[in-house]
């Protein structure tokens, strides 16, 4: 699946500066544990990538010749009657036939999304709203499947899909509902509330790509943070490791930082989407739905 890492190839020719912001009051306050405004959040399985050499995840050469299988998760949260993802996964193609291998990178998809939605008795287009962290094919592999949904996605990485020439290693197919079709779609800047409540934020942790982006979500057991590819497993975040790939290292050691502050700061339940370990932090669809 070549478009995979291509896609991560096309991010790393890109170089943003600046830095990513502070957590602003107004951040602060919507992040706050005790917000009376509540959302449900529940886990999707969108794959899994087994990678054969872990070093190309760490620009100081660390885990050289470690082996690895990440997780590729997605999540639907409920706000009263609106419905949203978080990511898509890989594409839906591959969904059932088997590994398929690209490089060092081995990808499986069991199920589709829309299998799992229908699994658990919601109608795919139902969903109102996708969020998408950042551009790269493990996450957008099947927000096609929802073209009637209102897009969410990072400015900067809009304007790179945008782009009237963009990099033809970049994958843009998932984007064609919005860019070519006349989809409904936000090119998010800074932090955004998604509800206007505080329930749900977008945050701007831009490094990894020009517009990443993570996601906060305040359930009735507390905060949860959604990392996207700020970090992919738990030692790279717990000594702030970053991807040879990642467009603009600075950036993303800041939004690491602020991350790390963020979680510290609300009590939050941090949620590495790539991280094994972390998935059953959410309950899945189908238990979440019982």
């Amino acid at each position: 699946m070549s478009k995979f890492l291509t896609g991560m190839t096309a991010a790393a020719m890109v170089l943003v500066a600046g830095c990513s912001p502070e957590i602003d009051e107004a951040t602060n306050e919507n992040a706050s544990a005790e917000s009376a405004a509540t959302a449900s959040l529940a886990r999707i399985d969108c794959g899994e990538i087994t990678v054969a050499d872990l070093s190309v995840f760490s620009t100081a050469g660390n885990y050289k010749g470690v082996k690895k299988t990440l997780t590729d998760s997605c999540y639907l949260i409920r706000h009263g009657d609106d419905l949203m993802l978080w990511d898509t996964g890989l594409p839906a193609q591959i969904a059932g036939k088997g590994a398929q291998t690209d490089g060092g990178f081995t990808m499986t998809l069991a199920s589709t999304i829309d299998d799992q939605l229908r699994a658990a008795r919601i109608n795919p287009a139902d969903i109102d709203i996708i969020g998408i962290s950042h551009f790269h094919d493990d996450h957008t592999g099947q927000m096609a499947g929802f073209p009637k949904a209102k897009l969410l996605t990072g400015k900067g990485d809009w304007s790179l899909v945008t782009a009237p020439n963009p990099d033809a290693r970049m994958n843009i197919a998932p984007y064609v509902p919005w860019a070519k079709q006349g989809g409904t779609v936000e090119a998010v800047s800074g932090d955004h509330d998604v509800f206007g409540d505080g329930s749900v934020m977008m945050l701007d942790l831009p490094g990894h790509t020009p517009g990443h982006t993570a996601l906060q979500v305040m359930t009735d057991k507390g905060p949860v943070l959604l990392s996207g590819d700020l970090t992919h497993f738990n030692e790279n975040y717990a000594n702030g490791g970053i991807p040879t790939w990642n467009t603009d290292p600075q950036d993303s050691l800041a939004s690491i930082q602020r991350f790390k502050k963020l979680a510290k700061d609300t009590n939050a339940t941090v949620v590495i989407q790539h991280e094994p370990a972390d998935i059953g932090k959410v309950p899945a669809l189908t238990a979440a739905t019982e």
